[in-house]
């Protein structure tokens, strides 16, 4: 039923969040997939765009102070250790996007839908309150992220302007507010594969900032006369034992946050169009990803680290380690603003999506859920699809995780517990069990040991990160009044 609304002709129709049509009758055709769904357009690089906006955001900042507690040694081998594991239980799971044929087989859109068709039960419960958890607390990082970096634009300008003399002291909340503002209204995007441009534009902009914390390092070393740094990290003296154990703990947490994409590997997956499989395409996108940002994070950390050594910052652009060039400091934490910008959206969509789609199936009448008003923007050839519902609850959901990045602005700690609570069920233990599920690998069989013993190894390294974090927190907490965070 279509019916115009007042003079402007605007026009409110209904939409459903989950189409559903017959596949049978409708069949694949120039303008519809095998599920009904309109044409899937992604490709390598689109998937590896999205992938590479996930995956090379905040995080990489803090590695420089994560391979400062392992050391030389440690710190590169764990980072191309998350690397390895990373690529290969992508790989897994990304197999697990059609259940039966890899080809033909039924599509699964999210990464629920995919537990639910191959293992069932609880654990579809389980994985649903991980992932989107997860990726509430994505939200909040990168909300605390984005606001450090918008400080620090004005802080290097007032360190510049005095010479060093002003300590230049501001308070966060401004610019947290000021970024939620724009997620709202970023937020109004209506789907995943409508973010195409902005994951395009975040990539961009990840190498520009990951380039020139690079390029500030390469310099620093130069101007050093030398590599700073032990074999073993940060020493005993300058912090304890019990903290020099924490902080590794943590440091873990801090790379396996940076790897972290998982949680919409199989979102970003149906995006994509095939033949080829979306399978063979996300396997290459994946590996496409993985190189990229591990050579990425070799760079900037390993470089990070040699110019500091153990008084590494926990944010390589923010916490001061640099401070002239002071125009091309303020560019770097300009992409990084603009990065996060779209990588909140990457990862929120998918939690957006969930929500509106069970809203749409539990209240099928109600015209605030599944109404839309198609709004007329001067510029644009296709109307805006105003959805109120969609409106109401994203901007609540955006005014939420501003408040409590407000409450607990601690960007490393947040970086290191997120990092460790996504890594182990998310990146390792969801995907070996349903590869194994489906693949009907034989119990006891050698392939079944060895994917264990990656799934108990992984459970430790995340347990040991999570608490290290938890630590980290505890201890901000001691000198912590609430909206009163200045840096």
């Amino acid at each position: 039923m279509v019916e115009k609304v007042g003079a402007n002709n605007n026009i409110i129709h209904h939409q459903t969040f989950d189409v559903s049509v017959d596949v049978h009758k409708q069949g694949a055709s120039k303008c519809f997939d095998d599920d009904g769904r309109l044409k899937r357009t992604g490709t390598v690089w689109t998937a590896s765009s999205h992938i590479i906006t996930a995956v090379i955001g905040s995080g990489v900042l803090s590695l420089a102070w994560a391979i400062a507690q392992l050391g030389w040694i440690a710190g590169p081998a764990v980072m191309i250790l998350f690397s390895l594991v990373t690529y290969y239980t992508s790989t897994l799971l990304s197999a697990c996007y059609r259940t039966g044929d890899p080809v033909s087989g039924k599509r699964n859109y999210t990464y629920m839908d995919v537990v639910h068709s191959n293992l069932g039960g609880f654990k579809v419960k389980l994985c649903g309150l991980v992932q989107y958890v997860n990726l509430f607390g994505v939200a909040i990082g990168y909300t605390i992220a984005a606001s450090i970096s918008m400080m620090a634009i004005k802080r290097s300008n007032c360190f510049y302007k005095s010479g060093g003399k002003n300590p230049c002291k501001m308070n966060s909340n401004i610019y947290m507010i000021s970024f939620g503002i724009a997620e709202i209204l970023l937020s109004q995007i209506p789907d995943f594969d409508q973010l195409w441009w902005l994951s395009l534009v975040a990539a961009v902009m990840s190498f520009t900032y990951s380039t020139i914390g690079l390029g500030l390092g390469i310099g620093k070393v130069i101007e050093n006369k030398g590599v700073k740094g032990s074999l073993t990290g940060i020493t005993v003296g300058p912090v304890t034992e019990t903290e020099k154990v924490w902080r590794s703990f943590q440091a873990l947490g801090d790379i396996a946050f940076a790897y972290s994409y998982s949680m919409i590997l199989i979102e970003i997956q149906d995006t994509v169009k095939s033949p080829p499989s979306e399978s063979k395409t996300m396997k290459k996108a994946t590996l496409i990803s993985v190189i990229v940002t591990t050579l990425f994070y070799m760079l900037c950390g390993c470089f990070g680290y040699a110019a500091f050594g153990d008084a590494s910052p926990g944010n390589l652009l923010t916490g001061f380690g640099f401070y002239n060039p002071y125009w091309l400091l303020d560019i770097a934490n300009a992409a990084i603003v603009i990065h996060l910008l779209g990588g909140y959206q990457v990862y929120c969509q998918p939690l957006f999506a969930f929500i509106e789609k069970n809203a749409s199936k539990t209240f099928p009448d109600s015209d605030f859920i599944n109404k839309s008003i198609e709004v007329s923007i001067p510029g644009f050839k296709h109307p805006y699809k105003l959805n109120l519902f969609r409106s109401v609850w994203r901007t609540m959901f955006v005014i939420t995780t501003t408040v409590i990045s407000m409450l607990l602005p601690f960007f490393n700690d947040i970086v290191g517990l997120l990092g460790a609570l996504a890594f182990w069920p998310l990146t390792v233990y969801f995907p070996v069990e349903m590869y194994i599920t489906q693949k009907k690998i034989p119990k006891w069989s050698t392939k079944w040991i060895c994917l264990h013993m990656l799934n108990i190894a992984c459970l430790i390294i995340s347990v040991a990160a999570a608490a290290g974090s938890i630590a980290g927190v505890v201890g901000d907490l001691k000198s912590y009044k609430p909206f009163k965070s200045d840096y």
